[in-house]
């Protein structure tokens, strides 16, 4: 982790509105299969490269790395969002940022509702939940930044890989309508400090795998209607 410290303060020497410390942490991609820790994240990572930064610059914004949204916990591979922030959250986490990281981007509804998901009923599928588990897990304390909020749409290619069938139905002008609601919801909420859309021009679509473009708001067409409802 020390490494990763002095990585983090040479970025935060090139001057950068905020930093992310990590991402996605509670899924075996990204954290150590059997290592997976919201205290030792907290305590290792974040602390250390909360004063790192702070030191070279108290205006940059710290963001808490956002955990990948999922119900799947076996406490090894994974562990349930929910109960990694609450670790979190437990670990002190508050006292190390300056906004909470979230990640949402697997919506095939508008995020004005709750119900009505093709995947389920489960909170990771409906952006309102979401703002309200990771908002009210810190009591407020904290407001949210959005690290990715995108909406997949697969109007323009092929096929959309099977894991991510439950975005059939969405279109284009879905993709872009609920891009902007998402923003304004956002802003009214008080409980949003920062949301970055995901993406805006990949060109990487793998129809077995990780369909990237389809989220891109500049579609394969070189059009972008989400450009119109996000302005």
């Amino acid at each position: 982790f020390a490494g990763f410290v002095n990585y983090v303060r040479a970025v935060a020497g090139l001057g950068p509105d905020a930093i992310e410390i990590w991402n996605e942490q509670n899924i075996d991609f990204e954290w150590p299969a059997g290592q997976i820790d919201p205290s030792s994240y907290v305590n290792s990572m974040l602390a250390p490269a909360y004063q790192a930064i702070k030191a070279v610059s108290p205006n940059i914004l710290v963001v808490t790395g956002a955990p990948a949204p999922t119900g799947f916990d076996n406490g090894t591979n994974a562990w349930a969002d929910n109960r990694y922030l609450a670790g979190m959250r437990a670990a002190g986490a508050a006292n190390y940022a300056d906004c909470i990281g979230i990640h949402y981007n697997a919506g095939a509804t508008s995020p004005t509702v709750s119900t009505g998901h093709p995947g389920g009923s489960h909170y990771s599928w409906y952006y309102q939940p979401m703002v309200d588990l990771y908002y009210n897990t810190f009591g407020g304390a904290r407001k949210l930044c959005f690290t990715e909020l995108g909406y997949l749409s697969g109007e323009g290619f092929s096929a959309l890989p099977p894991n991510f069938a439950w975005a059939a139905g969405t279109s284009v002008q879905e993709h872009a309508q609920w891009l902007g609601e998402a923003r304004d919801l956002s802003e009214a909420s008080g409980r949003v400090l920062l949301m970055i859309v995901y993406n805006v021009d990949f060109t990487g679509y793998d129809p077995t795998g990780d369909p990237q473009a389809g989220y891109a708001i500049v579609r394969p067409d070189g059009s972008c209607p989400a450009c119109t409802t996000l302005k």
